[in-house]
Formats: C-alpha cells, structure tokens, sequence
C-alpha cells in the first residue's frame, strides 16, 4: 500500500526548513511532496537545493486549501493520501498505526492521529486534537479541545476510535474515497471544508477514524489566527454550507434559521466586544452563503443522509450555560 504525504505550501519557506526536516526523518517508505500554491517568496528554490529528494507540485494559482489540494493530488501517485499542514513536527513510527489500521479495515476512509500542541507538548491542540464531532446545529468541538478549552494529555485518548471529522491539518485519506466525493469542495477555499469532506464520506457509508497512538505536534495559527477577521467569515459561512449539503432533509431548514439567528447573536457580541471587524465578517458570510445558495443545494447529494449525525445537542448550551468544559463531561462513551 503506496503512502504519500503531501505538503501544502504558500510562502512557508520558514515553516519548510522547521519542519520538513521531522518529515523526512520519520517517514521511511512514503513519497514526500510539497504542493505549492504560486508561492511568491523563494520556497520552492529552497526545497529544490535542499531537499532534492522532495517531489514538488506547483499550482498555478493559490486556491486555498481546497483547491490547492484537489489540483495537486492530480498530480500524485499513491494508495493512502496524507494532507499534512507545513507547521507540524512528526514524530517517529507516526505512520505506523495508521498503516496498519487502513491494512486490516478496509471499510475505514479516513484517519486522523492525535494532534498535540508544538508550543506546549503535553496540551491536545485546537485543530483536531483527538478527534472531531459535531452538535446538532453543526458547530464542531474535539475530544480534548471544546472551543478554547484545551486538555492536557495524560493518556485519555489513546484508543482507536470512530470520529465525525478528521482535521484537515493531517488527514490520513484512501486515494479512492476523495476520487469518488469529487475532492474539497472549492467554494469553500479554507476552513470546515475537511468537515464537509467527511460528512459526504459518511453519508457515503465510509468510516472516519482516530487512531490515537499516532501522535504529532501541531502549532496552530500559522496561516490565518484565530483573530483574523477572514477566518470568522470563513468558519460562519462554511459552516453554513456544510449544513446546506450534507444534513438530513427534514432539518436542514430548521437548522439553518436557527444557526442564522445565532449568528445574529455573536455579531451583537462581537459589537459589544468592540471587534467590529468580526461583527462585519458575520455579516459578509451570510451575503456569501446567500449567493452561493442556489449552487450550494444543486450539490446535496442522493443517498443516506443519516439522521444521527451529533453526539449532543448544543455544544453552546453546554459550553457556556452549563460551564461544561470537557468531553467527557459532555458525552458518555
């Protein structure tokens, strides 16, 4: 079973001379490429004197993450697909479990490993931690990250296990499984679209797993920080998507009205909070997802839409009303 890990790239050079260097010490037997998407500082010139041993893809245009992605996996020969963020250190015998797992399961798409704070080593990290779910309005949290409440690891998540969505930040996927859903999908151009990508598997009747006794060390932020207005813009409306295409019928209306009138409510938050910026991001996300809205249903797909999609309710009802911090305060296993 052919392995390749392929890096996404766009004017890291930094984060490429930081990191590939754990990436190519761990990962014997894998194909390692970089995909750059029209890097304009000298990342590619690097790899090339440096790192001759690394395949390089390069996009012609920076389409974010979803299109960046789908255009260069064209582009790469193997079974397994591991989507690996530039800002993250592997650790040794990474691949190993996952391997074995996609060997023995055939039923199982995706993996995702325990993802773990580069900057504070014994803390889950808030893209993926061990493992991401969705409450019934379709807002994500992880096993060890609910909203910014971090874990520390002490061992709680090293099984394996059945998840909802698989970061993106390193996705383990069967190069068939994202032939068949078609790849990201690209209007969503950066954030939730590895949600979305794993609410079609299933519904696809494919397995999403967490194989915990991977584990890799993840720093976060690197590309878009959490208090960069663009993000807000692009995790509200993304989100808004993710509900349009890929919830069970019967809810998909509910749900958006519900989800809108929230939105709604963390504008007036953020007012409060005098971050304007975020207030309007909220506010040019809805314009998006309206335009968008006609093409976003053309694309809900026939076939199983299942009905029990979340693990709880409201994760914003537990998190800030009920002071539930931790998952295992929210769901019994």
């Amino acid at each position: 079973m052919k392995i390749a890990v392929v890096i996404l790239n766009w004017n890291g050079k930094q984060l490429l001379e930081q990191f590939m260097p754990s990436v190519l010490a761990y990962s014997p037997g894998a194909d390692i490429y970089v995909a750059d998407n029209a890097s304009t500082d000298d990342s590619v010139r690097f790899l090339r004197e440096t790192y001759p041993q690394v395949q390089i893809v390069q996009n012609k245009v920076n389409g974010g993450f979803a299109k960046g992605y789908n255009d260069a996996l064209k582009q790469v020969d193997a079974d397994i697909f591991c989507l690996l963020n530039s800002d993250i250190e592997v650790t040794e015998g990474w691949l190993g479990p996952v391997m074995q797992v996609f060997r023995e399961r055939p039923e199982v798409a995706i993996i995702q490993p325990k993802i773990l704070d580069y900057k504070q080593k014994d803390h889950f990290e808030y893209a993926g931690a061990a493992g991401g779910y969705i409450d019934m309005l379709g807002y994500p949290f992880c096993r060890g990250r609910v909203f910014q409440t971090l874990e520390r690891d002490n061992g709680q998540y090293n099984d394996t296990r059945e998840i909802f969505w698989a970061t993106g930040a390193c996705m383990f996927i069967r190069r068939e499984v994202f032939e068949g859903l078609k790849g990201f999908d690209e209007d969503y151009f950066a954030h939730q679209e590895e949600i979305d990508l794993c609410w079609r598997a299933r519904n696809a009747e494919h397995t999403v797993l967490y194989v915990g006794q991977s584990h890799i060390y993840h720093v976060g932020g690197a590309t878009l920080h959490n208090m960069n207005p663009k993000k807000t813009f692009l995790n509200f409306r993304n989100s808004l998507f993710s509900i349009t295409k890929n919830a069970p019928s019967r809810l998909v209306f509910p749900l958006i009205f519900i989800r809108l009138s929230l939105d709604g409510i963390a504008g007036i938050r953020f007012i409060f909070q005098l971050k304007f910026g975020h207030c309007l991001a909220i506010l040019r996300a809805h314009v998006s997802y309206y335009y968008h809205l006609k093409n976003t249903i053309k694309k809900r797909e026939k076939g199983n839409k299942k009905g029990h999609y979340y693990v709880i309710k409201s994760i914003v009802w537990a998190y800030y009303i009920a002071n539930v911090r931790r998952y295992p305060q929210l769901v019994k296993d």
